[in-house]
């Protein structure tokens, strides 16, 4: 009976243990390197999922894996990759080694391939077996850490690129304005799914500097942020949510919100994908803050694949090479050692580049899958096919193939920001800013259904307002997606992609009927027509304004139509919810950097109470960091203004001696 007892008791006895390592398990602990100092902002990844976390400033980390046996990873620039098993533990003390590499040179093989000679223009056919390509350059280490380069200028430039040796590219932007919706009724843009000028302006405040004006994309800042949409009910790829509140910074006005929210697909149920790398290797590219920054978020990305997917990585500098053929994803090691052997050195051929990165993804297509190029650069082609008509033109051309275009930006003092943003638009795809490996890990990890996936393509907004309620309105943001009227109908024109999970966000600040509209000019009285009032019929209804959306599945060529209107009266913000609450605190706060004639009453003590509140229901710690950069942006602020006080005092005192002389 006894020994009958024993063999019953065993199998519960090994269940229990089972069940006891699939528990879930907080792990809490803190990264150094060997001499005992924190490595902030390591990323912790649990292996073989997408959950992740970023450590502190000081090193410390908190994250919970699905179990006792879950094994983890942690990274950082300038160290070597650690896996460390948890057993149960949940206090981990994890030191990381430095690596260190010398750059003598760099052997690129190329795979069969036809490349366009970066300066001539010729074909290069290269033979069947391995062709060499060296790329030279300097000799060279990596870091202990990432670093940010020196502070930039401090004075302000609203122009293409700043002073004292700093290159950076930035388009001119000018705001829209207030229309008058009588005589323009319809307000037609395209949609921008792109966060990468926050993590821009994060790294200018961050050094201490206010960033230029044509760095601060309203609409990319809104965006960055997610939002507690609902995922869509029906078989549209996306939710469409909209709010109607009074304007927090000029109370006779009013905002609305259009939110769309894309439904979210889970990892391992995306179709295959055919990714490749597109890796700028030149000069420019051996700081800190760049190669190496893209080679830790490259091995993040490793980390995501299946073994349904595929990856391939070329490189260019004075020419364009394959280092990686096209690898099953499962093959994480030879993939990470092909990473690790870049080095930077030479001048940018960037547009050979990307032709060849196209050939490689054509020859590679997956039908049906997500066939996809992730260009990492810091937008400087120097050599070759390099003006921005050029390029543009190539990539429209191969957008037609279905090969869709991501774009990562690294680095500073030479960092082509409009480059890279026509780039992206132009091939249906997204554009990122990495600044450090956290943001890295947002684009690449917990973005990585949207950043690699596209739900919906083309997708395009056109907003008719009620003139009986509506007196003027501007939309905010949105510069560069603005649209003819005449394009929402027309599927030939290119627009914006929406990725699974991906959130959009649009506001309008509204003048209603019966204010006082100063922001709105006058014009003479027409002379052979009478100028049109409000539509019969709708001086007595309740709507506000009809939105209208057209999109196009991944694959279509043919829109399809939704349609929404937005009614009633508008309530306070401070009783709508965070999202619209998060979403003007951001606009707000973007015309106080571009010192927009638009910003009204607001100000940095405004956006702060607006946004501080946000930050508590946030675990991931983004809206903190938020209040952070506003609390250090009005700081600056006040520094600049005392700074051309005193300027302008010293000229005053100056004048009388100057006029004797």
């Amino acid at each position: 009976m006894m020994r009958y007892i024993k063999w019953i008791s065993l199998p519960l006895v090994l269940l229990a243990i089972a069940a006891f390592a699939q528990k879930p398990i907080t792990i809490t602990g803190i990264v150094t390197d060997i001499a005992g100092r924190p490595v902030s902002r390591a990323t912790v990844q649990e292996k073989g999922t997408s959950n992740s976390t970023s450590a502190d400033d000081q090193g410390n980390f908190s994250i919970t894996v699905k179990s006792t046996d879950a094994l983890l990873i942690f990274t950082s620039v300038g160290f070597q990759q650690k896996i460390v098993p948890v057993k149960g533990i949940t206090t981990l003390k994890v030191v990381l080694d430095a690596t260190t590499q010398a750059l003598n040179e760099v052997v690129v093989v190329g795979f069969g391939i036809q490349k366009k000679h970066a300066i001539t223009g010729g074909i290069m056919t290269a033979s069947a077996q391995a062709n060499q390509i060296r790329i030279r350059g300097a000799a060279t280490s990596q870091s202990y850490q990432y670093k940010s380069s020196p502070q930039l200028e401090t004075k302000r430039m609203d122009q293409h690129h700043y002073d004292g040796g700093n290159r950076e590219g930035y388009d001119h932007i000018t705001e829209n304005p207030f229309l008058k919706s009588k005589e323009n009724p319809l307000s037609t843009f395209s949609i921008d799914v792109d966060g990468a000028s926050y993590s821009n302006i994060r790294r200018f405040i961050n050094n201490g500097q206010l960033p230029p004006d044509g760095a601060v994309r309203i609409e990319e800042m809104i965006n960055y942020f997610n939002y507690k949409y609902p995922q869509p009910t029906d078989n549209a790829p996306f939710s469409i949510n909209t709010e109607y509140t009074i304007c927090p910074w000029n109370e006779q006005h009013q905002l609305v919100s259009i939110g769309l929210q894309g439904k979210k697909i889970a990892t391992e149920n995306l179709p295959p994908a055919n990714i490749v790398f597109l890796v700028d290797v030149s000069g420019s590219m051996s700081s800190p803050d760049k190669l190496p920054l893209v080679q830790a978020s490259m091995k993040l990305l490793a980390d995501q694949l299946r073994p349904q997917d595929r990856v391939a990585m070329v490189v260019y500098a004075g020419s364009a090479g394959v280092v990686l053929p096209s690898t099953d994803g499962n093959e994480t090691i030879k993939i990470k050692d092909a990473i690790d052997r870049l080095q930077a050195g030479g001048s940018t051929a960037g547009g050979a580049g990307i032709q060849l990165a196209y050939k490689i993804a054509q020859e590679g297509f997956i039908k049906n899958g997500n066939n996809r190029i992730v260009l990492c650069t810091d937008g400087d082609f120097n050599v070759g096919q390099s003006s921005d008509d050029e390029l543009e033109r190539m990539i429209e051309e191969k957008r037609k193939s279905g090969i869709f275009l991501t774009v990562l930006g690294y680095g500073t003092g030479n960092y082509q920001d409009a480059k890279m943003q026509k780039l992206a638009n132009k091939g249906n795809g997204n554009h990122a800013y990495i600044d450090n490996l956290s943001e890295a890990r947002k684009v690449l990890i917990s973005q990585f259904g949207g950043t690699i996936f596209t739900i919906a393509k083309d997708v395009k907004l056109q907003v008719e307002f009620n003139p009986a309620k509506v007196q003027g309105y501007r939309l905010i943001g949105y510069e560069n997606r603005m649209l003819a009227k005449e394009d929402f109908n027309d599927d030939t024109k290119d627009a914006g992609e929406l990725g699974s999970g991906h959130t959009v966000t649009a506001l309008y600040e509204i003048i209603p009927v019966g204010v006082e509209a100063v922001e709105l000019k006058n014009t003479d009285a027409l002379k052979y027509q009478k100028t049109e009032g409000a539509t019969p019929g709708f001086n007595g209804s309740n709507d506000v304004m009809t939105v209208k959306f057209r999109y196009k599945k991944p694959e279509g060529d043919k829109s399809l139509l939704l349609e929404k209107v937005i009614a009633g009266s508008p309530v306070k913000v401070s009783r709508a919810s965070e999202n619209i609450q998060l979403a003007a605190g951001l606009a707000q706060f973007g015309m106080l950097l571009r010192n927009s004639a638009y910003r009204g009453n607001g100000g940095y003590d405004l956006v702060l109470n607006m946004v501080t509140p946000l930050a508590r229901s946030d675990r991931e710690g983004y809206r903190a960091e938020l209040v952070e950069l506003i609390k250090k942006a009005s700081s600056i602020k006040k520094h600049d203004n005392k700074d051309a006080a005193s300027v302008h005092q010293t000229e005053e005192s100056a004048r009388p001696f100057l006029s004797q002389k």
